[in-house]
């Protein structure tokens, strides 16, 4: 017997499945190995045009971090860090309600969403980006423990011109290990992680000084908690 030839809608469904496959294959053979190994580069670094050659970027491991830059990025990025699984569906809503009501559409990006981003992407606010952003957000949340993503978020971030990571940063400004910074040095450099290049830490204005106050009461209120128990 001749067999049947499938129909266009069973084809179109066949390559839609192998294209789910390929993407799921390819995206764990990127965010698997981070498990274990440090990333040596990321998509925002080769797209630097800071002019520095090369980037600032030295990885540490989490003991050697400190409390001080986990606890100010929390503060700063992503409260809820150790509650949500990837998405503040909170935050999302508010900053759709608010684009309706006629303000701008503000970003509402966890940190891990920032990972996938500073990882694997490139700047910019389009469809197609935030859709990427939040495949692999939900890849590294079902692949990486949240001490991990916290942990490359923190080596990986732009904190200047050219400058990726506390670890860089801190020995930029102020010539030590990020494991001894104080409270009020590492809350000054998450204050500029909303804008690395206009937002100086070297430079702050009253701006990034106001957001370094407020990082600084959420930090302490954050350690009294004991939030870094939660991970």
């Amino acid at each position: 017997m001749q067999r049947r030839k499938a129909g266009p809608l069973r084809r179109l469904w066949r390559a839609a499945v192998i294209v789910v496959l390929a993407a799921l294959v390819a995206s764990v053979a990127l965010v698997l190995p981070l498990r274990w190994i440090a990333p040596p580069v990321t998509a925002f670094m080769l797209q630097d045009d800071s002019g520095r050659v090369p980037v600032a970027y030295a990885w540490t491991d989490w003991d050697a971090l400190g409390d001080a830059a986990a606890l100010a990025v929390v503060a700063a990025e992503d409260q809820k860090f150790a509650q949500h699984y990837g998405f503040d569906l909170a935050s999302i809503q508010d900053s759709v309600m608010r684009y309706r009501d006629g303000g701008s559409l503000r970003g509402a990006s966890t940190i891990t969403q920032q990972v996938a981003k500073n990882l694997y992407l490139w700047p910019g606010r389009s469809f197609l980006r935030k859709g990427v952003e939040a495949w692999l957000t939900v890849v590294l949340e079902t692949l990486l423990p949240k001490r991990r993503i916290l942990e490359i978020y923190l080596n990986v971030a732009e904190l200047g011109p050219g400058l990726y990571g506390f670890p860089a940063a801190s020995r930029e400004y102020f010539g030590k290990s990020p494991a001894e910074l104080t409270d009020a040095e590492a809350a000054l450099l998450a204050a500029v992680l909303p804008n690395p290049i206009a937002l100086r830490a070297d430079r702050p204005s009253d701006y990034v000084r106001g957001r370094q106050d407020w990082i600084l009461r959420h930090m302490q209120r954050l350690r009294r908690e004991g939030w870094l128990a939660l991970l």
